[in-house]
């Protein structure tokens, strides 16, 4: 269930990417379009949560790991929607899906997690994999790369952190990561405003706030359900999502480098899902054993 939640997520990610590009190609700048996604997201959070739940709801039990966690999210979403004024969909969200791999590695520090020989083989191939999509030794690589590689570590430690707090509500999580981007990027989106050319802008404006909310609830119910590592390798169906959205959107064709990177890096997160897989049925059935032992010594 965590999985198929978490699956949902990405495609409401991939959703939002696109708005998001088209939102930037349509003359508003990158950080009104981040603006208006937050704010969408704290205005839709706080309909449905106040009047069930009261002010209570915005208390969290541990106010700093929700403060660092909200800042994550900002940082993704405001150096994501930079990129993606500059480059491809598709290469974005290929370099994007070098995130299952650094939450494997973070794992281990964070989270206490262990990480197995299979584990570093496709952690190992996923840096191959994200080499190949950024290629380095191009003489033509774009600066905007930078920022999208920075996107993908502060998504990382997000998804790590919402494994920390999994204990807490969930409309606590979206009021705290959604209010914190708001009040930081006012003042800048205020300095750069441009006013919508048409009423389907302020239609893409109020969807993409709507997506923001959904996306990231999904996300926060699937990680009380399963671990950050199992929950990683999901992300790859964006790929799927992005590369139709960037062909009927924006008419643009993954590149060869792009597709060959991304198969790589989904080969290091099927790998990873795998590892994952049979630890889970060996502590079962090490569980299990546990169990049958402990009913032969009473009988």
């Amino acid at each position: 269930m965590g999985m198929l939640m978490f699956a949902a997520a990405v495609a409401l990610f991939a959703s939002l990417d696109t708005t998001a590009k088209w939102l930037i190609g349509s003359g508003l700048a990158a950080l009104q379009v981040a603006f208006v996604r937050y704010a969408g997201h704290l205005l839709a959070t706080l309909a449905v949560t106040l009047p069930k739940k009261g002010l209570g709801v915005l208390r969290s039990v541990n106010p700093r790991l929700q403060l660092l966690r909200s800042l994550c999210l900002l940082g993704s979403t405001g150096l994501n929607f930079v990129a993606l004024g500059y480059l491809p969909l598709t290469t974005v969200t290929a370099i994007m899906f070098a995130s299952p791999v650094i939450v494997t590695l973070l794992a281990v520090p964070l989270l206490g997690e262990k990480v197995g020989p299979m584990q570093f083989i496709a952690i190992l191939l996923g840096f191959a994999g994200v080499l190949i999509v950024v290629s380095p030794w191009n003489a033509h690589l774009h600066w905007a790369i930078f920022l999208s590689l920075g996107s993908c570590m502060c998504t990382s430690l997000y998804f790590i952190l919402s494994r920390m707090l999994a204990t807490e509500s969930t409309a606590t999580q979206q009021i705290w990561a959604s209010g914190i981007a708001t009040l930081a990027l006012a003042p800048l989106a205020y300095l750069q405003w441009q006013q919508p050319a048409d009423g389907l802008v302020v239609l893409m404006m109020c969807l993409i706030g709507l997506f923001g909310a959904s996306s990231h609830s999904l996300v926060t119910l699937a990680h009380r359900m399963a671990d950050a590592s199992v929950l990683a390798p999901v992300v790859y169906v964006q790929l799927l999502f992005a590369s139709i959205a960037g062909y009927l959107v924006f008419h643009q064709v993954p590149g060869a480098s792009t597709l060959l990177g991304a198969l790589v890096i989904i080969a290091g997160g099927a790998l990873l899902w795998l590892s994952g897989r049979r630890k889970r049925i060996a502590a079962i059935r090490t569980s299990a054993i546990s169990i049958s032992s402990e009913q032969s010594e009473r009988n």
